[in-house]
C-alpha cells in the first residue's frame, strides 16, 4: 500500500509540473469545548492545522491573514484552541489539493469540498491510509454527532465499511424547487395550483397571454430548466439499471420522448425564450428578478431573496414554492442532492489525543452556544436579545454579506445545510421557507445511481461525460436539436446508438461493474 501511495505521489507530481480546487445538540456532552495541545495536556490550546476551500467567498479571499481574522479570532477564544487555517481557492480547489498531497505537506485536518473520501480531489489518499478512521473515536467523543448526522452522510463519508469523514451534511438532499408567480396566477384566474405536465403547460399558456416575456424562465445546458426532465425521471446526469445495465437515465426512450415533446411544444408556443440554448446564469437571474419570468426553478432557500428583488421592482409582485410537475407515474422534482457537502479528514499522523481534541472541537459546533455564535455573531455588536427573541441586524451590503456568510458558512466547519434554521426562523418569508422544505421539497425530488468518484472512462470520453447536475454534452446538444426542429425527436434510439458507438458502450460497462461491486457508488432513488 505504502509502495501505491508512493507511485500516486510522484505521478501527480508529474501531472503539476507538466501543466504548470437533526435535533438539538446535547448540551454539555462530553467536552464540548476542546482542552490540551499536542501532546493532550490540559494546561495549553489545542493547536492544529486546517484546509478549506474559499467557497468563492470575496470576503475570505481579499483576507491578508484569514489567521487574524476577528471571527477566527472569536471562535480561537470561544474553544480554547489555536487554529492554522490553510485556505485553497476554489477556483483552483482540485489543482491546491493535488499540489498538497504531491508535496506531502498534509495538515491536520482536511477540508474536502467534493464531500466523499474517494472523489478525484481526494487522490486515492483514504485507500492509501493517510486519513484515520474515525468511528470508535466519534462513537466515544462526538455523542451531538452521532445524534444529529444522518445515517446517508455517514455512508457517504465511509470507506471499506469505515467512517473516515465529518461532513457538513443535508437532511434533505430535495433543495432545487419550482418557483411560480402567485400574482399572475390569480390574474389569470388560476385557483388551485397545476399538478401534472399538461396543467403546467396550461398554466405557461395563460401566462404568455397576459404579456409574461419569459413565461418558463430558461438557462443554458437545461441548467435549472430541468424541471420537465424531473418530471419524467429522465435527469441526463442521473443513472438507473435497465435490462440488467447501469445505463445514463436518458436511455429510457419513452419517458425522454415525452419530456423532448414537452420542450418542443414550449419552444414552438414561445413559453420558453427563443435563444434558451444560450441564456446565461446572469440573463437567467436578470429575467427573474426584473419580473420578467413566470416559472423557474432554483434553491428552495431563494424564496427570500426573490420575493425582496421583485417587491422592489413591484410591490404587486408575489411567488410561492409549488409542487413540482408530475408525469406519467405521478411524481416529480428535481435531482436530490448529495447528504454531505465539505467533509474533514484527519491525518493519520496525528496523535490519538490531538484528534479527540479535534473531534470535540467539531463535536461542539453542533451545540445552542455555536449555532448562535454562527448563526448572528456577537451578542451586543451583531444582535441583541429581547425577551428571549433575537433581535439581528441583518447585514445589507455587500461586504457585509460576504462577511457574514464567511462566519455561517465557511467558518462553520460542521452543520446542517439544507437552510440556516434560526435565521431563517426570524423572518415572515423565512417560515415560508421552512414550510415549503418541511411540505413540499421533502416530499418531490429524483435521485438514483450515484457515483462517489467520478467513471475512470468520463475522463476518456469527455464529450459523453455528466459533470455534476449537467448532462453530458453531446446529449445535450442533441437534446437542443430536437427541440429546434432539426431533428425529429423519434430519432433518439438513434441517438443512443451513436452515444454507445462513441465511448458509451465502455461508459456503461464500467458503471455496471461499479455497481455490481458496490465501488463508489450509492443509490440516491427515492
Amino acid at each position: 500500500m505504502k509502495k501505491s501511495w508512493t507511485v500516486l505521489l510522484i505521478g501527480v507530481m508529474m501531472m503539476t509540473l507538466l501543466a504548470g480546487c437533526g435535533g438539538k445538540a446535547e448540551e454539555g456532552a462530553g467536552n464540548p469545548k476542546p482542552e490540551g495541545n499536542e501532546q493532550g495536556t490540559a494546561s495549553s490550546k489545542l493547536a492544529f492545522s486546517i484546509s478549506f476551500s474559499t467557497g468563492g467567498n470575496t470576503y475570505i479571499e481579499s483576507s491578508p491573514d484569514i489567521n487574524k481574522d476577528k471571527w477566527v479570532l472569536k471562535l480561537e477564544e470561544m474553544t480554547n484552541t489555536d487554529l492554522d487555517i490553510r485556505l485553497m481557492s476554489h477556483k483552483e480547489f482540485d489543482q491546491k489539493m493535488s499540489l498538497m498531497f504531491a508535496g506531502n505537506e498534509i495538515p491536520d485536518v482536511v477540508g474536502n469540498m467534493r464531500g466523499g473520501p474517494t472523489t478525484g480531489s481526494m487522490s486515492g489518499s483514504v485507500e492509501a491510509g493517510v486519513f484515520m478512521p474515525l468511528d470508535d473515536l466519534l462513537k466515544e467523543h462526538a455523542p451531538n454527532l452521532m445524534k444529529m448526522v444522518t445515517p446517508a452522510a455517514w455512508e457517504e463519508v465511509s470507506y471499506d465499511g469505515k467512517i473516515y469523514g465529518i461532513p457538513a451534511w443535508l437532511e434533505n438532499p430535495s433543495r432545487r424547487a419550482t418557483f411560480i408567480r402567485t400574482d399572475l396566477m390569480e390574474k389569470a384566474g388560476i385557483q388551485e395550483a397545476p399538478k401534472t405536465v399538461e396543467e403546467y403547460l396550461d398554466m405557461l399558456r395563460a401566462f404568455k397571454k397576459l404579456g409574461v416575456e419569459h413565461p418558463f424562465q430558461y438557462r443554458e445546458g437545461f441548467k435549472y430548466a430541468d424541471t420537465f426532465l424531473g418530471a419524467y425521471d429522465v435527469l441526463p446526469f442521473q443513472f438507473m439499471e435497465l435490462n440488467g445495465e447501469v445505463v445514463p437515465k436518458f436511455f429510457d426512450v419513452e419517458n425522454m420522448t415525452k419530456a423532448l415533446e414537452t420542450y418542443k411544444t414550449m419552444y414552438d408556443e414561445g413559453l420558453i425564450p427563443k435563444d434558451f440554448a444560450s441564456l446565461s446564469q446572469e440573463d437567467y437571474g436578470r429575467n427573474i428578478n426584473s419580473g420578467k419570468a413566470g416559472m423557474w426553478a432554483s434553491n428552495g432557500e431563494g424564496l427570500i431573496g426573490f420575493r425582496a428583488k421583485l417587491k422592489e421592482v413591484d410591490p404587486s409582485m408575489k411567488v410561492d414554492i409549488y409542487p413540482s410537475p408530475t408525469g406519467s407515474d405521478g411524481k416529480g422534482g428535481l435531482g436530490l442532492y448529495s447528504s454531505i457537502s465539505t467533509t474533514y479528514y484527519i491525518n493519520n499522523k496525528v496523535g490519538k489525543e490531538k484528534a479527540i481534541e479535534i473531534i470535540k472541537f467539531l463535536d461542539w459546533m453542533l451545540t445552542e452556544e455555536a449555532d448562535m455564535f454562527f448563526s448572528f455573531g456577537i451578542e451586543g455588536e451583531n444582535y441583541t436579545m429581547e425577551d428571549g427573541k433575537v433581535n439581528y441586524t441583518w447585514p445589507v451590503k455587500k461586504e457585509e454579506v460576504d462577511e457574514a456568510g464567511f462566519r455561517a458558512n465557511q467558518l462553520w466547519f460542521v452543520h446542517e445545510l439544507t437552510y440556516n434554521k434560526k435565521q431563517t426562523a426570524l423572518t415572515e418569508d423565512g417560515q415560508d421557507v421552512i414550510t415549503a422544505f418541511s411540505d413540499v421539497l421533502s416530499n418531490e425530488g429524483r435521485g438514483g445511481i450515484t457515483f462517489t468518484a467520478n467513471l475512470n472512462s468520463f475522463s476518456k470520453f469527455p464529450d459523453l461525460a455528466s459533470t455534476g447536475d449537467t448532462g453530458p454534452k453531446f446529449i445535450l446538444d442533441s437534446m437542443v436539436k430536437m427541440i429546434y426542429g432539426k431533428q425529429p425527436i423519434s430519432e433518439w434510439p438513434k441517438v443512443l446508438e451513436e452515444y454507445r458507438a462513441k465511448g458509451g458502450d465502455e461508459i456503461i460497462k464500467e458503471a455496471t461493474e461499479r455497481w455490481k461491486n458496490k465501488e463508489n457508488v450509492v443509490d440516491r432513488t427515492r
